[in-house]
């Protein structure tokens, strides 16, 4: 495992990428609910070392969310070695300052895997977004490199995220403090450990006021791979929650800070393991039921329809 230790030379705009133009890349990300195992099956970061190259790939690790960042670098360590993983890499921007060293982003523009560990969000956002390490993040995700990110780093990805609220079921006004990603993804704010934690009611209450946007809660050790922007695929043992308020009725704009809020007609979607969903959409456009001895495929009815209709049409 190498370590790469701020230097005194900041760095400019880093190398443009591999050349490919944007339909040629496949853009991945794998955001992730917090917890994930790292001593069993470990079937999320089973997949990432996957899509990171497995033995061949480069990964690099971010663990500034972290107040132990030297020894979650060395628990990934284990486990990526575990699994099969290639070289390793720990980039740590502990302040914003250092976040504009060189050797940080060149080792970032070589990775085939980019992974941010959880922590503070806010200690997250605060040291990398905006700066050439952030850059760095997105530059690797839009040549094709694959993102990684648990809890706090799960979080960031999103143009907006949550950097502070309350827990609870019941949606309240100003229950939440936002605070700016790296916009890997658009349009979508990210919350973790949402079941375990019952994070239900903050996420309601960020699609109250921002109807645009789509939430998306992640249980622990649960994952979306997001392929494109557009599609997802869940894996791990518990289920991604995502919902639609852009249709909703909510009194957001008058309720008192504080007070219950009135959500009507938000559309839910639960999503467990094997469930792949359009984002772009907001629909299910497969699913795949996973237990230790079965898997039958159960797809929706429009998805049958076209799919009969192609094979007469043969």
């Amino acid at each position: 495992m190498q370590t790469v230790a701020p230097s005194s030379s900041p760095t400019g705009p880093g190398p443009s990428g591999s050349g490919l133009t944007g339909s040629d890349v496949r853009r991945t990300l794998l955001v992730i609910g917090g917890a994930e195992d790292r001593i069993g099956r470990s079937v999320v970061l089973k997949r990432f070392v996957k899509l990171s190259g497995g033995h061949r790939g480069h990964i690099v690790l971010i663990p500034t969310a972290s107040s132990f960042a030297e020894e979650v670098s060395e628990s990934y360590r284990d486990v990526f070695t575990r699994l099969r993983g290639g070289e390793m890499t720990v980039v740590h921007p502990a302040t914003r300052r250092d976040a504009n060293d060189a050797a940080m982003v060149e080792a970032l523009d070589a990775a085939t895997g980019v992974f941010l560990t959880g922590g503070s969000q806010v200690k997250l956002a605060q040291n990398i977004v905006g700066t050439p390490v952030g850059d760095a993040v997105v530059r690797a995700y839009q040549r094709g490199a694959v993102v990684a990110g648990t809890s706090a780093g799960a979080s960031i990805m999103s143009r907006f995220m949550i950097s502070l609220g309350e827990e609870g079921l019941t949606p309240r006004q100003r229950a939440s403090q936002v605070s700016a990603g790296l916009g890997l993804v658009e349009d979508i704010i990210i919350d973790q450990h949402f079941d375990q934690r019952g994070r239900y009611g903050r996420l309601m209450s960020m699609v109250a006021a921002s109807p645009n946007l789509l939430g998306m809660g992640i249980d622990e050790n649960t994952a979306g791979e997001i392929r494109g922007g557009r599609v997802m695929t869940v894996l791990g043992a518990g289920s991604i929650f995502v919902v639609n308020a852009r249709n909703a009725i909510t009194d957001a704009p008058d309720a008192r800070r504080g007070a219950p809020l009135l959500v009507s007609g938000a559309v839910v979607h639960s999503l467990p393991t094997g469930s792949t969903f359009d984002l772009d959409h907001v629909e299910l456009t497969a699913f795949v039921e996973r237990h230790p001895d079965v898997e039958g495929a159960v797809v929706p009815a429009k998805v049958r329809t076209a799919a009969s209709a192609s094979n007469a049409a043969r």
